[in-house]
């Protein structure tokens, strides 16, 4: 019996350039999917390594398609996809190979919570929940400790451990807390900065360029301490957007109290 072809929506002709931005993301999603392989193997410096590739596959691909207008339905599903492996998955893994496995049941549980966690916070991003009613300003906060950054954060202490292996950074109870804080933090409603809503001034232009290339010479002298620094310098800034947030929340109430008020009154 021949089954019949259901037609379907397919995807438009595009130009070689605008696949860039998907095939960015198959890359992030392979060194995500290699980084468990790594750690399987018990290559967790290479794991942690792939991850953070992923991460910067992922930034690249995002800016590539706003470039590029190379923006889709389909490209938003694939990049949520590979977020999902890549970003909870993969770190779950990767964490649970190293430390949670002596915690049996519940390092396993530890993980799941994060996998979860990673999964709502991207399908809450995706469908624009947080997005009603918006005022312009708020593109520069995200709601929740994003995807990228959840992964970063969960893996700071096995990060640490690489450069100081002789303290207790692969303890179970130290890695559970992690866990279960940042799991926290990629579902909460706290506001976060996003780096596509920073703006720099003409006049700090070249010094963003200059640091930028002193972050590259850390990177490559002292790797692991300086992921580490940066992640400490993200939790540092948690607190600072959620009073930036408020502030500009503020203001716009007050404006719009201003704005409601009766322009002048009459003499009595």
């Amino acid at each position: 019996m021949k089954h019949r072809r259901i037609p379907g929506a397919r995807l438009k002709d595009l130009s070689s350039t605008k696949l860039i931005p998907n095939i960015l993301t198959l890359l992030g999603l392979c060194a995500g999917i290699t980084a468990v392989r790594f750690a399987l193997h018990g290559q967790w410096e290479a794991a942690v390594a792939a991850i953070g590739v992923a991460g910067l596959l992922d930034v690249l691909d995002g800016g590539m398609a706003r470039l590029l207008s190379a923006g889709s339905e389909f490209g938003a599903e694939l990049d949520s996809l590979a977020d999902l492996v890549s970003f909870g998955v993969a770190p779950a893994l990767v964490l649970y190979l190293w430390s949670m496995q002596d915690a049996a049941t519940l390092g396993w549980a530890l993980a799941l919570l994060f996998c979860v966690c990673c999964a709502l916070r991207l399908a809450r991003f995706n469908t624009g929940l947080d997005a009603d009613d918006a005022p312009p300003w708020a593109e520069r906060y995200f709601t929740g400790v994003p995807a990228p950054a959840g992964a970063g954060l969960v893996l700071l202490p096995m990060v640490l451990s690489f450069e100081f292996p002789d303290a207790a950074f692969g303890h179970v109870a130290l890695n559970a807390v992690v866990i279960v804080a940042v799991s926290v933090l990629m579902v909460g409603r706290a506001p976060t900065y996003s780096l596509k809503g920073i703006r720099v001034p003409s006049k700090l232009v070249v010094p963003v360029m200059v640091l930028v290339g002193l972050l590259a010479g850390f990177v490559v002298g002292a790797p692991w301490l300086t992921a580490a620094a940066i992640g400490l310098l993200y939790i540092l800034s948690l607190p600072a957007s959620y009073i930036s947030y408020r502030r500009l929340v503020r203001a716009a109430e007050k404006a719009e109290a201003d704005q409601m008020a009766p322009a002048d009154k009459s003499p009595d």
